[in-house]
């Protein structure tokens, strides 16, 4: 085609020249000389452009411009593609949420040998259901798990729930998730309360630390304070089931170094661990009533129970109450564990790393429960949303796992 159109360019150029030369012919009028040209005819009828078909020397049907692809169609009706697999099913019953962990079990709806492994995801909430997607977490994601189980390990459950999703991939693709689940992981949250604490203690969520310049450059503070305090009434809220109370007391003050929590235990079972720095002098871990005093020190009335260690002078480790102290003869463990079991009436202190009991109060509580946390040179930190591990509650099936670790204070404390 690009041949033939510049033919047809050039045989038009000579066109016009001749179509000029007609042009000045036709105005002669000299015969003779009009003879000269006579032949005009004769040279329009030998032009090349007379000579030129206009017809496009192409086919049609354009065949020669096809590319077979006859072998490529055979060799990809040959090829055997995997299919999309299925999405598994979640077995709620199989799941297990136990010593801070989540044991996940599901299955396929039907077998399939080319499952090469499962992505599981799972999001926390403080929804009972699917989770919102406003103000939702981000799912977290577990890839490559070989087997149809997957243990989710030192989890802190700073939420109610956790929302948890499975999908089976195979070497080619990945398929649709499971429809989700929702695992109630029951665990006892609660910050420090720095609104009560003793002025000398410097407290921020779950980390209290003595400071002994820290009275003397808040009495100010205190004073304000205490004057917005008096005409107000205390405010409860409830998170999680548990009473939160907020500006319903006076600070600590004296020698009574001491933090609450800010979550009442009104029922259940209930675990908690606390890990002293080393340099520590003295404290002291155990729970109290709202009601106590702002001068009391914990065990040293009825209305508070603990564990004191003292590292001050001389070493001591016991268990306090009412003013009573049993001294325990072991040594004082790295973390300390406090297990509250409000509805059996008992208050456990262990050995966190080895789950070891160290001593067991017997009490029928007659009021709301509050952590407590007593510390003089030195710093605390509390871990929360902890679940009640599983040796634990083995122990509490049986009272010879725990009359070791009982003494004279028990029948004080009833």
């Amino acid at each position: 085609l690009q041949n033939q159109l510049s033919q047809c360019s050039s045989a038009l150029e000579s066109s016009e020249e001749l179509l000029e030369l007609a042009a000045q012919s036709l105005d002669i009028k000299d015969p003779v000389k009009f003879s000269e040209v006579e032949n005009i005819k004769c040279i329009f009828t030998m032009a090349s452009a007379f000579r030129i078909s206009l017809k496009p020397e192409v086919s049609d049907s354009m065949t020669h411009l096809m590319v077979d692809f006859t072998q490529e169609r055979h060799a990809l009706q040959s090829v055997k593609f995997l299919p999309v697999p299925k999405a598994p099913v979640i077995d709620l019953a199989a799941c297990l949420v136990i010593d801070n962990c989540i044991t996940v079990s599901w299955r396929m709806p039907e077998e399939d040998s080319r499952i090469d492994h499962f992505v599981l995801e799972y999001r926390k909430t403080n929804f009972d259901g699917f989770a919102r997607v406003k103000d939702e977490q981000s799912w977290e994601l577990i890839d490559y798990i070989k087997a149809t189980e997957y243990t989710l390990s030192g989890l802190t459950f700073d939420t109610k729930y956790v929302n948890v999703r499975v999908r089976a991939c195979n070497k080619a693709v990945a398929g649709e998730y499971s429809d989700p689940v929702t695992l109630e992981t029951k665990a006892f949250v609660f910050n420090l309360d720095n609104t009560s604490s003793h002025l000398n203690l410097k407290v921020e969520d779950s980390y209290v630390e003595w400071e002994p310049t820290g009275g003397k450059g808040q009495e100010k503070v205190k004073g304000k304070e205490n004057k917005c305090r008096s005409g107000a009434s205390p405010k409860r809220t409830s998170v999680g089931g548990k009473a939160i109370v907020k500006g319903s007391r006076d600070r600590f003050a004296g020698e009574s170094y001491t933090v609450l929590g800010n979550s009442a235990i009104e029922s259940g079972q209930h675990y908690w661990e606390v890990r002293a720095q080393k340099d520590c002098k003295s404290y002291s871990v155990g729970v109290a009533y709202k009601t106590l005093g702002k001068y009391d020190q914990l065990g040293k009335t009825n209305t508070s129970w603990c564990i004191h260690v003292n590292n001050w002078l001389q070493n001591t480790f016991a268990a306090k109450h009412n003013n009573k102290t049993k001294t325990l003869d072991i040594p004082v463990p790295d973390r300390l564990g406090v297990y509250c079991n409000f509805d059996g009436g008992q208050l456990t202190f262990y050995n966190a790393v080895s789950k070891v009991p160290l001593y067991t109060f017997r009490i029928k509580f007659t009021q709301p429960l509050l952590p407590a946390f007593m510390i003089w040179c030195g710093g605390l930190a509390v871990s929360t949303g902890l679940q009640v591990p599983s040796a634990v509650r083995t122990l509490q099936k049986s009272e010879n796992g725990l009359s070791g670790s009982t003494g004279s204070l028990n029948n004080i404390a009833q």
